[in-house]
């Protein structure tokens, strides 16, 4: 319990992924809590975002979760950044003063970089992959991230990471479902404008994205443990 106070984790998105992966760290001890996400609590957020409500609809994410967490832990330090992590950002996070980093974006570019980033960083990484168009919980894995099978979101992962040409030197461990569904979200906008390999709205559902991100938490709880049983 003590190394668990005393570990620093950064969440990047808090979405339907990272806002459950960060209320189960800190129901575990994490004592220090870095969240970040840029958006506002929408209506559409309601079915699996935990800090979610009728009541925080137009509230920052990250300050209504920190609020959540601070009253399961008071002692928890939780720092709250209503920010995104890009290039031109990245730097203000200072990615090597933690201990572990959780990526929870779902935007592709950003990914990427935290990716390459965190690699070099000197802290332990963890990743979500794609949790829409899943429904079946029980289908949720873990693997690195080159080994991840039936899953959209690495597949262009990898082959953007591959296209830059800067790899990451560790096969970090992936969250991600092998559950494969056929993409059925409604495509937006003209078509010179989209992907016609990527619908644009896609469904999730909670007891998925939940699945998520309590896996996430419980990578670095372990690997706290692990550690210090060594």
């Amino acid at each position: 319990m003590e190394r668990l106070a005393g570990a620093k984790v950064i969440v990047f998105g808090v979405g339907g992924v990272g806002s459950w992966c960060a209320e189960g760290l800190v129901r575990s001890g994490i004592g220090h809590l870095t969240i970040v996400d840029p958006d506002c609590v929408g209506a559409t957020n309601v079915n699996r975002q935990l800090m979610a409500t009728t009541a925080t609809i137009g509230q920052p994410k990250v300050e209504v979760l920190k609020a959540r967490l601070q009253e399961i832990n008071p002692e928890a330090s939780i720092e709250a950044l209503q920010a995104k992590f890009t290039p031109e950002t990245a730097a203000e996070f200072n990615l090597g003063s933690y201990d572990y980093i959780i990526d929870a974006i779902d935007t592709l570019k950003n990914k990427i970089f935290l990716i390459l980033e965190a690699d070099k960083s000197g802290a332990t990484f963890f990743s979500s992959m794609g949790a829409a168009l899943k429904t079946d919980p029980t289908r949720v894995r873990v693997t690195g991230f080159w080994d991840v099978r039936n899953d959209p979101l690495a597949r262009m992962l990898r082959k953007r990471i591959r296209q830059g040409k800067i790899l990451p030197q560790s096969n970090f461990r992936c969250v991600y479902s092998e559950e494969l569904k056929e993409n059925k979200g409604v495509a937006e906008g003209p078509a010179s404008e989209i992907d016609s390999q990527k619908a644009q709205i896609n469904g999730a559902v909670v007891p998925v994205t939940a699945t998520f991100g309590f896996t996430l938490a419980s990578l670095v709880i372990n690997d706290v443990c692990s550690k210090a049983s060594s």
